[in-house]
């Protein structure tokens, strides 16, 4: 190989290294499929962003407007909750699922080892659903906290 070539390959290189993120904890895909229901804060949430997800929840994503202009915001967002949150034997995006999903019924805490409040969020429906939305707040940190606790 010439100089010419071994350098391009050195750069390009770097700069594979530069753009792809040491630390992946949440997904851009996934951004966007909770982008869809975005104007009730769904993206927002997912990426940690508690107060403009509740506003997003309350006034149907600043009527709208804010959700539109978050299509163009998500990778940037991802960017900042990986940054933010380490990755670990718990993955983000499946605790945000079964939450979503199954969260009244505890299934996510029992994902993340919380047993007995997995088993009383079962008996009460999300400790009626009080509990399913504080969770809906703090689950990044949650398992954040998790993730760091594990080696």
């Amino acid at each position: 190989m010439d100089q010419s070539a071994l350098t391009l390959k050195a750069f390009l290189g770097t700069f594979a290294t530069m753009t792809t993120p040491a630390n992946n904890t949440h997904s851009v895909a996934i951004g966007y499929i909770l982008w869809i229901f975005g104007f009730m804060g769904c993206h927002r949430f997912y990426y940690g962003k508690k107060i403009s997800g509740t506003i997003y929840f309350f006034t149907l994503g600043l009527l709208f407007v804010g959700w539109f202009v978050d299509l163009f915001l998500i990778p940037g967002m991802d960017r900042q909750a990986d940054a933010r949150y380490k990755e670990g034997p718990y993955d983000y995006t499946v605790t945000w699922a079964l939450l979503v999903f199954l969260g009244v019924f505890g299934v996510h805490r029992i994902y993340m080892g919380k047993i007995l409040t997995g088993i009383l969020y079962l008996l009460t429906a999300g400790l009626f659903g009080i509990g399913w939305l504080y969770d809906l707040w703090t689950l990044n940190e949650q398992v954040d906290e998790l993730n760091r606790a594990r080696p």
